[in-house]
Order: structure tokens, then C-alpha cells, then sequence
């Protein structure tokens, strides 16, 4: 087929009208984001490829290629024109934390890290205190300022802020990831903070402070690659100015986290993104009580074709493309952490969770069939398309839980 010839080797259309052949893989991301929906190839072109690699001997062959907003080009240019290999790293030092209480736990998590001259401010009910020009016992004035609230109430917070808050925007420190901070680049977009200088922060890799207990890290080793080094699943990650702060905050408490520019971060989020999606809702509409572990025991097949419908998805309408390996990064993250997390649905993050995927037909079928036969999901109107779509379809959903021995 032609996703497995593309893996392999890169087709590129240069200016002249040429082809050019590659084994890269950031070359097949960059011809991945053209805006171009039909290619036709000269006969003759691949008779130098072999049988099991060749599109055809017809006089000429039609090649599909992603129809894509281009953004992959664009950052691909902003990263060769930056001249750097790695990021500006920044060192850890005093910060403030603004909440308005809605996400108390990743307070308690960011002071308990930090080396105790954090200033906490609360942001409610309208009111926005001054924000202060230097905290700490050094008087700095160039420091991050961490947005602890959840999805529903950060939307609400950009919706208002004040000029004098806009000025220091660059500090901003959104944070993302998990069932509860979900995926919230609809809401960055929205109000224009989803660029690469904005430090975001996956922080799905660590635990949060529980009856005392101090934030750890739950990130699984699972092998090591060719070069012998370590591979893992499930860290935190960290982009944009404050990057080095946050990493050197929560490695300095023995959690690790990944540094790196916006076009990467943005890959790892959306898989994270991919991962509380498809697991939960592949395990919520059983019969019985399902952790996510299950899934990536009993159910591999639905989740594998819920995960592939994904990646295409995101490389057609956003062109992110899904890191080499993710599938099994996932699969592998969860058999090994979600033994004790059962498989839920939150309609509070609805939002945050599936409406970005509701164009996968795969995800649109379960939700419709978690809402109107679990009963799941009931204080959220899904669209009519989705509902219409699964009806038209008739499609069959597997119900049960199909374990090892084969019973349903």
C-alpha cells in the first residue's frame, strides 16, 4: 500500500517538476504538509524499483498525499532559521503561581518542587491582583509565572486578563496532559498562546501531592534502543522560555522531563492527548468494570485502529505526525500503569478529552454508542453529526469483556 511504501521511502516534488527519493523520515513529515491532493507520476518513473516497490507500469500512476494546513513547513523553517540545535535553557529560581483555586493539587505540586520562595496569588471572581515586580530574597524581576487552573476555568481567565497581565504573557506557564488538564490547544489557540515561545508543560509523567505525599515520577522504562540507550513512556515534557526552570524543578524531586522546541512538545502532547481518549473510552462502554490495562491486554485491536484513525487524522487537519513507535510507547505505558485505573468518562472534560477527535469515525461511534446505550456521558449534547453518522452506519459495537480464554 502506499502508507507502507511512504514509511520507507519519501517522495519529494521539487520545483522543476523532478522526483527525488529519500529514506527520511522529517522529509516525508515536511512533503507530508504540502497542499497538494493529487500527484501524477510519468511513466517509466519507479522502473528502477523493484516489483514489491513500484506503483505501477501504466502510463501514469496517481499518489494520494495529505491534504494539510502547512504548519509543518512553517516550523520546520523557524527551527532551521533559529540557528540552534537545542533551546535556551533558563535556571530555576523564584516563581508565581496565579490560581483561583480550581486546581489546588498542582499548587501544593509546584511549591512542594520549588525551593520555597514561590508567591501564590489567587485569581477569582473577576479580580486580578497586581502582580508583583520582584519576589523573592533577591529581588528578581524576570521570572515564570505558572497558570495553575483547570481547562474550564484557564479558558475563562485568558477570556479577562487585564493589559498589565498581557504585558508579562511570555512568562505565562500553561500546563496540559492527563484526565484532569486534558489537551488545551483549542484554548491557547483561541487567544493566540499556541506558538513556541510560550512554555507549555505535559505533566501527565508525575503524580500530584496525595495525603502528603510528595509529587513522583511514574514515566515506565520499556527497552533500550540501537544506540543502547534507555527508551521510556509516559514522561512529563517542557517547551518554550521556561523550559529549563520546570525540568530543573522536577528533576531536582527525581521526575523526569523532557526539553525540547514547540514542533516536538507538540507531537508528545498529542499523543498523550491520543492515549486518555482512546483507552478510557475503549474500556468504558464494557459491561464490566475495565482498568486501562485491560484494554491493552483484551481490546488491542479496537484501541490499534482507534490510534491509527487518530495519527491520520492529526497529520490531514493539523500536521502533527505521530513520533515512530508510538503505538507501541502506549500500549506499553499502559499495560505497565493502568492496572488500578479504571476505564471512565468525564463529560466535565469532554472538551478536553474527545472533542478534538470527534472527526475520527471510530471515536464518534463509541461516544454515540457510550451515551444512548451505557448511559454514559448524559449532561453532554454531542452533534448531530456524530449521531446521524453512527446511525446512517448501523455499525456493530463489541460489547462484553473478550478475556484470555476466548469468553465474552
Amino acid at each position: 500500500s502506499y502508507s507502507r511504501f511512504a514509511s520507507s521511502f519519501v517522495l519529494i516534488l521539487l520545483a522543476q517538476g523532478g522526483f527525488f527519493l529519500c529514506n527520511s523520515v522529517h522529509s516525508f513529515q515536511l512533503i507530508s504538509a504540502f497542499r497538494t491532493s493529487r500527484v501524477t507520476v510519468p511513466a517509466g518513473t519507479f522502473n528502477n524499483l523493484s516489483a514489491t516497490h513500484r506503483f505501477g507500469r501504466d502510463a501514469c500512476s496517481e499518489l494520494r498525499a495529505t491534504w494539510s494546513n502547512g504548519q509543518a513547513i512553517r516550523e520546520y523553517q523557524d527551527f532551521l532559521s533559529s540557528g540552534k540545535s537545542e533551546p535556551d535553557q533558563t535556571p530555576d529560581g523564584p516563581s508565581l503561581i496565579l490560581t483561583d483555586g480550581s486546581n489546588t493539587p498542582l499548587v501544593t505540586a509546584l511549591q512542594r518542587m520549588g525551593t520555597g520562595d514561590d508567591v501564590v496569588l489567587s485569581v477569582e471572581n473577576g479580580i486580578f491582583p497586581e502582580l508583583p515586580i520582584s519576589i523573592g530574597k533577591d529581588s528578581c524581576s524576570n521570572f515564570p509565572i505558572y497558570l495553575a487552573f483547570s481547562p474550564a476555568s484557564l479558558s475563562n481567565f485568558l477570556a479577562n486578563i487585564p493589559p498589565e497581565y498581557k504585558v508579562r504573557n511570555e512568562d505565562f506557564v500553561f500546563f496540559s496532559g492527563g484526565p484532569i488538564y486534558g489537551c488545551i490547544e483549542s484554548i491557547l489557540r483561541r487567544y493566540s498562546y499556541a506558538r513556541d515561545s510560550i512554555t507549555q508543560v505535559l505533566v501527565s509523567g508525575m503524580t500530584l501531592p496525595v495525603n502528603g505525599q510528595p509529587p513522583r515520577d511514574i514515566s515506565v522504562k520499556i527497552g533500550v534502543d540501537s544506540q543502547a540507550q534507555e527508551k521510556r513512556s509516559g514522561e512529563c515534557a517542557a517547551c518554550g522560555k521556561w523550559q529549563g526552570a520546570i525540568a530543573e524543578r522536577m528533576e531536582r524531586n527525581e521526575i523526569r522531563c523532557k526539553k525540547g522546541f514547540y514542533r516536538e512538545w507538540r507531537r508528545l502532547m498529542w499523543e498523550r492527548a491520543a492515549y486518555d481518549a482512546v483507552f478510557h473510552l475503549v474500556g468504558a462502554v464494557r459491561d464490566q468494570p475495565t482498568s486501562v490495562a485491560d484494554v491493552a491486554l483484551f481490546y488491542e485491536a479496537e484501541a490499534s485502529d482507534m490510534l491509527w484513525q487518530i495519527s491520520t487524522f492529526l497529520r490531514g487537519s493539523l500536521a502533527v505526525t505521530m513520533m515512530y513507535g508510538f503505538e507501541d510507547r502506549m500500549f506499553q505505558l499502559a499495560e505497565l500503569t493502568g492496572k488500578d485505573t479504571p476505564c471512565r468518562l468525564n463529560a466535565a472534560m469532554y472538551d478536553y478529552t474527545f472533542a478534538m477527535f470527534e472527526g475520527c469515525p471510530l471515536i464518534a461511534d463509541y461516544l454515540v454508542f457510550a451515551q444512548q446505550e451505557m448511559g454514559l456521558l448524559k449532561d453532554k449534547i454531542l452533534p448531530d453529526t456524530m449521531i446521524k453518522a453512527q446511525v446512517k452506519s448501523n455499525s456493530i459495537m463489541r460489547k462484553g469483556n473478550l478475556r484470555a480464554d476466548g469468553v465474552v
